[in-house]
């Protein structure tokens, strides 16, 4: 093809179709939107009849994709807040060490085990322990679990797998990419990102007040563009620190979130996250090609279920160590079972420095799976833990209780608070205080 308005078309067509088989058959559309996009795209033939490969437009299209993680983070910031972070920062340390430390050694040892040098083993050890944070985070939005209690040290973990990824690639690139460790600049790296992090929120903090003056604007169209304009500067300019841009929207979302304007901006913010959120996941599939990851089909099923032996580990011990409950803890574990974009980003540092293109196989169908079965994991939380529950006998069966009550779901109580609609027409729910719609992704039942 080479017209891109009509490849764009195209695109956006298979992606609408993937949109409504999913919603036909109730699963998530994260996975059907990746096969979409690997079901076309640039290793197909030309068939000379209609021509799928989106060779003009796929630099476009992966550059909507970057967008679509920007939003999706900046909204996940909306919905959290700085002064929740600030309360659970002992919490989201703990966790996120908690979490990095297990899945981080098991990769390390999976790859030594499975017969990769040392280069490409510390490879494999990045892409199956950082989880994906844009998948993640259109999980939790989808499922409207962003008010559940667990959600806020998923977040905290989710941010301290980003730190750990700005050291790791610091560490990962000097390796590969020079042949040498340089330790002053893996330290000056880790530093930087920490640095840019704290910075961003002790501003946020202090120009809180000046932030409500200089976002009350009457005319929408200028109120929009001010918004747009702090997120992709905030965010390019962190790319050019080496701190990820998902991490910089995701702090610009949690300063806002304590602004007077919270509510307006997520008006504003919510098309463009479904639309570009939803390009990502098609771009990131359009990427991978189908027929060259047949040889890492076993390696791959035996680090799946390392990740997910791991990942419960680590959900449960750091649900704990938080004081939740076994149910919420176990929702911690299968949430962040995903793994996108940044194993991506990994698997192409690798294949700079020369290391075994078994990595990228590995890493594209490792992803592939995870991408699927996280989503589809989180979604049956509640009879994941149902069937863990059986095993570990975490809360005992009380004679004439319900199995949806050991399930941990809310009666049906009148003092629930009213629904009303977001942008887009999904019901939410409005809490008493008049805060918007924090409430609204509270998922009683998982």
């Amino acid at each position: 093809m080479e017209h891109v308005v009509w490849e764009i078309g195209l695109a956006l067509a298979i992606m609408a179709l993937a949109g409504y088989v999913a919603n036909r058959l109730h699963v998530p559309i994260v996975p059907l939107l990746i096969l979409a996009g690997m079901a076309v795209g640039p290793h197909l033939p030309d068939t000379g009849f209609l021509d799928l490969r989106f060779e003009a437009s796929k630099p476009l299209i992966d550059f909507m994709g970057r967008i679509g993680v920007l939003f999706l983070l900046f909204y996940l910031g909306l919905e959290f807040s700085l002064n929740r972070l600030i309360r659970a920062g002992r919490k989201i340390l703990v966790g996120g060490s908690i979490y990095i430390g297990i899945n981080f050694t098991l990769g390390l040892l999976y790859g030594w085990l499975a017969g990769f040098p040392p280069r490409e083993a510390l490879a494999i050890a990045g892409i199956t322990t950082i989880t994906s944070t844009a998948i993640v985070a259109k999980v939790l939005v989808d499922l409207k679990r962003t008010a559940n209690p667990e959600t806020e040290m998923i977040l905290g973990m989710i941010m301290f797998d980003d730190v750990f990824l700005a050291v790791y690639l610091a560490v990962l690139s000097g390796l590969v990419l020079s042949g040498a460790t340089s330790v002053g600049g893996v330290v000056l790296a880790g530093l930087t990102a920490v640095g840019f992090i704290a910075v961003v929120l002790v501003l946020g903090r202090l120009v809180r007040p000046w932030l409500n003056r200089l976002l009350d604007i009457p005319s929408a169209d200028v109120f929009r563009l001010v918004v747009f304009t702090a997120l992709f500067l905030l965010a390019g300019f962190g790319e050019t620190v080496h701190v990820a841009e998902a991490v910089c929207a995701l702090l610009l979302g949690l300063v806002l979130a304590d602004t007077e304007h919270r509510q307006r901006i997520e008006h504003v913010v919510v098309p463009f996250r479904d639309f570009f959120g939803s390009v990502f996941f098609f771009s990131f599939g359009l990427g991978l090609d189908p027929t060259a990851l047949g040889g890492a089909v076993g390696i791959v099923l035996g680090a799946v279920l390392l990740t997910l032996v791991g990942n419960m580990v680590a959900g449960q011990l750091a649900g704990r160590t938080a004081g939740l409950s076994p149910r919420a803890a176990t929702n911690i574990g299968v949430t962040i079972t995903a793994r996108g974009e940044l194993s991506i980003v990994i698997a192409n540092v690798a294949k700079a420095g020369g290391l075994s293109p078994a990595v990228q196989s590995f890493t594209a169908l490792y992803v592939l799976v995870l991408a699927i079965l996280g989503p589809l994991l989180t979604r049956e939380s509640r009879a994941v833990y149902r069937a863990l529950n059986a095993v570990f006998k975490w809360e005992p069966v009380q004679p004439g209780r319900s199995r949806r009550a050991l399930a941990g779901e809310a009666s049906p109580s009148p003092a629930r608070p009213a629904r009303t609609a977001e942008p887009g027409g999904s019901p939410v729910a409005r809490p008493a205080d008049g805060r918007g719609h924090r409430g609204d992704g509270h998922d009683p039942g998982t």
